[in-house]
């Protein structure tokens, strides 16, 4: 499954531990939208981002698609007031295995 959206998704494995770092930079479209249009284009991807939650069914599939969302409306509040640096990239660790294992060997997130 594609997942079209704002952000690009990276996992990256740390070699000094176990853990990874989720990693989402803005992409440079939506860098140069204007204010509303981001806001916009934003609140498109979480439903999105729901549809595909309910249209899956894979479980592990699901979980990492709910991790994302879950983040993206955290999100969603600093892109509306517009005090999220969009250049610069979000970094999340997360724990040696986790859901989205199963989401990035079969979906492909833009």
């Amino acid at each position: 499954m594609q997942i079209e959206g704002p952000f690009n998704i990276n996992v990256v494995d740390k070699s000094d531990s176990q853990s990874r770092e989720l990693q989402l930079t803005f992409t440079t479209e939506f860098q140069n939208l204007s204010l509303d249009k981001r806001i916009s284009e934003f609140k498109d991807h979480l439903i999105q981002l729901q549809q595909n939650i309910q249209s899956t069914e894979a479980d592990a599939e699901k979980q990492g698609m709910l991790t994302i969302l879950q983040i993206a409306e955290q999100i969603l509040p600093h892109v509306e007031s517009d005090e999220i640096p969009l250049q610069e990239t979000i970094v999340i660790e997360i724990g040696p295995s986790s859901p989205f294992d199963d989401l990035l060997r079969s979906a492909t997130l833009k």
